[in-house]
């Protein structure tokens, strides 16, 4: 009887041995499969990411492409203005840059 209590006993120990790998086989196969899942969708924030950025530098670009007209109109206003400026400056002085140089060319020194 010992030895058929101990056969049992093998056999328990054997059919809890496979359990257990059943077991942990289950588990490894969902964390395989969860991974596998979670990579899939990190991968589709990845393009969804992507394509938002995307669509914010091409509306960045339009808008900046856009505003370059304004910026040459822009521009041209403030080269008018200053060329302006210069104008009045020079009249404002060009008879006394006239007069000096007169004085130093016709001026003789010895």
């Amino acid at each position: 009887m010992d030895s058929n209590r101990g056969q049992n006993g093998i056999q328990l120990l054997l059919a809890a041995e496979q359990e257990a790998q059943h077991i942990v086989n289950a588990a490894r196969n969902a964390k395989m499969a969860r991974l596998k899942q979670a990579k899939e969708e990190a991968e589709r924030d990845i393009a969804d990411f992507r394509t938002q950025m995307e669509a914010e530098f091409q509306r960045k670009l339009a808008e900046s492409s856009g505003d370059s007209g304004a910026n040459v109109k822009r521009l041209e206003g403030e080269t008018a203005e200053k060329i302006g400026q210069l104008k009045i400056e020079s009249s404002r002085i060009s008879h006394d840059m006239v007069t000096m140089l007169l004085k130093h060319v016709t001026t003789v020194k010895n």
